[in-house]
């Protein structure tokens, strides 16, 4: 069996298209949450896009992370 190499060539264009997902997802979110007239789905949508925003939060720290391991040569 062999092992896969860790290849983080393209960690950072990765993850910068699921932080456009996930902003994309977050506007939907709140067009959505203004058009609906349930407040059951409104409130899901808003505790949705708060799960969202960590998320993005830890994706962008996560590029940091990435730029500076690149820096040094992903040592």
């Amino acid at each position: 069996m062999k092992n896969n190499p860790d290849d983080r060539r393209d960690n950072v264009r990765r993850i910068q298209h699921n932080i456009s997902n996930t902003i994309r997802n977050c506007e939907l979110a709140d067009e959505m949450i203004d058009k609906t007239d349930d407040p059951k789905t409104r409130e899901a949508l808003k505790e949705k896009n708060e799960r969202r925003e960590d998320a993005l939060d830890a994706m962008r720290s996560e590029i940091r992370d990435e730029a500076i391991d690149k820096k040094h040569g992903y040592e």
